[in-house]
Parts: C-alpha cells; structure tokens; sequence
C-alpha cells in the first residue's frame, strides 16, 4: 500500500466537484478545511461521502483532506465519495473490483433536466383551457 497520493483524485456528482487527497494518518476527515459532519451537516451524508473507507478497513488508518465545490451538499457528498473510492484505488489495486461491484466507481450521471420553450418548467406545461 503507498503511503500518499501525490495528486489529487476527482470525483463529481450533478454540478458538485470533488478533490480528495489520502494520507497516512489516524482517521481524521477534512471538508474544506472542517470537519465532515461540520460541513455536510448530516449524519447520513458523512457516511454516504465515507462508506469506501470502512468497505476497504482504513477509516482509522488515513486522514482525508477534501475541496470540494459546486452543487449542493448531497452532490458534493456524492462527488467525495466517488473521489475516496478512486484515491483508494490508486493506493491499493486490490480494492478496484470490491469498490466497482459496490457502485462507488460508477459516475451517477443524473442531472437536472433543462427547461424547455413554451413551458414553465422541465415538464410542466401550461394550463390547458378548452375555451
């Protein structure tokens, strides 16, 4: 396993980017200079963004520093959790088939639908008036 990436990895989820660096250390997780639950504000969303770490069993034994922008706090979750699952990867190769079978490879490449003419909205239309 190499203790450090030199680079960092990427993830993004709709508008939300992510860079993820993992170094060696003893658990600790950084968004943007605070701390995750500071941050994303909900429990949910620190162990959706960090679920890689405790599939792979290295959540105690590497700190992650995370940018991250754009987005909203559940795409910017989503984004962080794409970039760990990749920075785990480069660290140990092994790890590539359990992540990819898990989803946390993948690009979620939902995004939000445009607006189109003649409507207000993505789908809405106008009220229908028969007369």
């Amino acid at each position: 396993m190499t203790t450090t990436t030199t680079k960092p990895l990427t993830g993004r989820r709709k508008e939300a980017v992510a860079r993820v660096r993992l170094l060696p250390g003893r658990g600790q997780t950084l968004v943007n200079g605070r701390g995750a639950l500071d941050y994303l504000r909900r429990e949910t969303l620190v162990r959706h963004a960090f679920q890689a770490l405790s599939l792979a069993n290295v959540a105690d034994k590497v700190d992650v520093h995370v940018r991250v922008m754009g987005g909203g706090l559940t795409g910017q979750a989503g984004a962080i959790r794409m970039a760990v699952a990749r920075a785990l990867v480069r660290q140990d190769e092994t790890l590539k088939g359990m992540l990819g079978r898990e989803g946390f490879l993948t690009r979620d490449s939902r995004m939000k639908e445009r607006k189109k003419y003649g409507q207000p909205g993505a789908r809405k239309r106008f009220q229908f008036s028969k007369r």
